[in-house]
């Protein structure tokens, strides 16, 4: 199981925020692909990106600095959600050199846009499901739908979707724990691969996800843990192999042989 780090981009610096409120976020750095460079240096196989305000704005607000991270790590998997509504957002990021893009808030709209964004870019699309108490959120989790997270998810299996990642708002940035039985139940539902987020807190949340036996928990995403210091990375993602195995993480998310 790979450990992501997150790296969240409102007015072009590094920050995290608590239940998705921008109002109440914490800046980390001014520096955003300084960030990146950091967590690369410690091991880090992969990055996931949010332009915060590019989800707002229904556009890419914090893309130059998308760019700048993906030019500088040529061949590092990243994958970038926020504000990604076009096929020629998508078509930009991958030009890049942005391995994935997710889709969230118009995959919740506009289901098969996101099957016709997977045939046009096969490999490449992840959808973000973000959800409170099951139902999904959109529009950066200012709006909860009365649509259920799983039925939602199972729309998606044969569109070719590279995987999902699962955010329980209610934890995200709270360093609560992570929600582990709700990202059961929606790993266990499909077939597609699902990143978990939101909670991650220590070495004992990354433990109780490795040691899930539903086998399509197949990453974590942290953010205010690893900045804060209550988990180590390395020391997570160590743990991680030890509990997993080194195998092809992620399998089936790739789709251009580059390392995971």
């Amino acid at each position: 199981m790979e450990l992501i780090p997150a790296i969240d981009l409102k007015d072009g610096k590094c920050v995290r925020l608590k239940q998705g409120r921008m109002d109440d976020d914490t800046v980390f750095s001014d520096d955003p692909v300084a960030v990146a460079g950091d967590w690369v240096k410690k091991g880090a196989r992969r990055l996931h990106l949010v332009d915060l305000n590019g989800a707002f704005a229904g556009e890419p607000v914090n893309g130059e600095i998308v760019n700048a991270i993906a030019r500088a790590h040529p061949g590092l998997p990243i994958q970038i959600g926020g504000g990604i509504r076009s096929a020629e957002t998508i078509q930009a990021y991958l030009d890049a050199g942005v391995q994935w893009v997710i889709i969230g808030t118009k995959a919740v709209r506009e289901p098969a846009f996101v099957k016709e964004m997977c045939q046009r870019f096969p490999g490449h699309i992840i959808v973000g499901l973000d959800a409170k108490d099951g139902k999904v959120a959109t529009d950066g989790w200012a709006q909860v739908t009365d649509v259920d997270v799983i039925d939602l998810a199972r729309q998606f299996e044969h569109d070719g979707v590279a995987a999902i990642v699962y955010t329980d708002i209610s934890r995200d940035g709270m360093l609560q724990g992570v929600n582990v039985e709700a990202t059961e139940r929606l790993a266990r539902a499909v077939s597609i691969p699902v990143i978990a987020s939101g909670g991650i807190t220590d070495l004992q949340d990354v433990r109780q996800l490795c040691e899930s036996d539903a086998s399509g928990i197949t990453g974590a995403i942290t953010g205010r843990a690893i900045y804060e210091g209550t988990l180590d990375f390395e020391k997570g993602q160590a743990l991680a192999d030890e509990l997993k195995g080194r195998g092809p993480a992620m399998s089936g998310t790739s789709g251009s042989g580059v390392r995971e």
